[in-house]
């Protein structure tokens, strides 16, 4: 008899510890607000985005590494689509502002060995209400280069699209931020 209530009271301390603690994790889980930043994205984009990339004369290439950044950044984090202009409820203009290189780091002989790309972006949103906004964003990339040697094109072009797209990401926080304060 004695053995029993032990095991009776061992039980219902356990069910009685076990059972808060899964409630709390329900609640942490679902209850308190989180929502990811596509969320309010969407709340300030919409859901139709018409991007455009104006051309950086000194260097056209990069056009098309932003556009393609940008472009991706529109479907997989905006969780949006790309339509024309007529369609979209709100419209993106990036104009890259420019492009540098900077060494990060040298080996025994003094070549550079690791290089610093940075990628300065202005980024005009227009809505459909007629609300215009300008972001000016940047982002950074590093990358290892062969001593005594210069920066590929390929390198560099990695180095670009890479870097835009952490400048896109920086984007993408702002818009959440003013999503969040609008909500």
């Amino acid at each position: 008899m004695r053995l029993e209530m032990r095991d009776f009271i061992s039980a219902f301390r356990r069910v009685f510890l076990l059972l808060p603690s899964a409630f709390i994790l329900v609640y942490l889980i679902t209850g308190c607000g989180y929502k990811p930043t596509s969320v309010y994205t969407k709340k300030v984009l919409g859901e139709k985005i018409y991007s455009q990339v104006e051309v950086y004369l000194r260097d056209p290439e990069n056009a098309v590494l932003i556009k393609d950044a940008l472009n991706e950044a529109i479907v997989s984090r905006f969780k949006g689509s790309l339509v024309p202009k007529q369609y979209a409820d709100s419209e993106l203009i990036v104009s890259l502002r420019g492009v540098s290189f900077r060494p990060l780091q040298y080996d025994k002989n003094g070549y550079v060995i690791y290089y610093r790309a940075i990628t300065s972006l202005k980024i005009v949103y227009k809505s459909r209400k007629g609300e215009t906004k300008i972001l000016t964003v940047s982002g950074n990339y590093d990358f290892p280069i062969e001593p005594n040697s210069v920066i590929s094109d390929t390198k560099r072009f990695e180095a670009i699209r890479e870097s835009s797209k952490k400048a896109l990401d920086k984007f993408i926080s702002q818009i959440s931020i003013i999503g969040y304060q609008e909500s």
